[in-house]
């Protein structure tokens, strides 16, 4: 494996489009990274979902999923399923951000997404965070999209344990919903672990990458 991210990582920046959206996509890496990293800054945005039942869930959620870290979450009252409509909103929620972190890494949704709102944010995020490492992050649904990721991050069988445990405890508002299942979970990590020869994994998408072969 080769560490795309050398020396210190101290600040992360993780988006999503609506509560659960991270901790579903990425929720074992960040579980993985501040085990690794105490103190790590993790700048947390969630579009939709503020001053509801999904808010106090995802503040509960990423708090859980990110023990020990400097956590700083904004969850925004956007509409679900309505992104498009509210491109400059979006827009300016995702360059406020831009403003307060400069991140080492960032977790989002990845562009191939079929949902819009994951996919517009998306796109937002890879025109504000010009010269920065974005990991598009994987969310398994009705649609039927999952690709062909190219980087993955490996989770021990604990973590991934641990993360779909976490998945079921912060989020009951989404129990009832098909595509909210353990089995689904866990299995689509199984897969991915194949893929890079682990037990588990979660995947990710990266379109541009640089890199410093010659270490200077």
């Amino acid at each position: 494996m080769i560490d795309l991210v050398p020396g210190e990582l101290r600040r992360i920046a993780v988006l999503g489009a609506h509560c659960d959206d991270v901790a579903i996509g990425a929720g074992g890496t960040l579980l993985t990274l501040c085990a690794a990293r105490p103190g790590i800054r993790v700048e947390a945005l969630v579009l939709s979902g503020g001053g509801t039942r999904r808010e106090s869930e995802e503040r509960d959620a990423l708090a859980a999923f990110c023990p020990g870290a400097d956590l700083r979450v904004t969850v925004g009252k956007m509409p679900d399923g309505r992104l498009p409509a509210h491109w400059d909103e979006a827009k300016r929620a995702v360059e406020d951000l831009r403003v307060r972190i400069s991140p080492d890494l960032i977790l989002a949704p990845h562009p191939g997404d079929a949902h819009q709102d994951h996919r517009g944010l998306a796109e937002l995020v890879t025109t504000a965070f010009r010269d920065h490492l974005v990991l598009g992050y994987e969310i398994v649904k009705w649609d039927g999209d999952l690709g062909r990721p190219n980087a993955y991050q490996p989770l021990m069988p604990a973590v991934a344990e641990a993360k779909v445990a976490l998945l079921w405890e912060h989020y009951p508002s989404q129990r009832r919903r098909s595509w909210f299942d353990r089995e689904a979970f866990t299995g689509l990590a199984r897969i991915r672990g194949i893929e890079c020869q682990t037990r588990y994994a979660e995947a990710f998408y990266l379109r541009k990458l640089t890199l410093d072969l010659a270490g200077g």
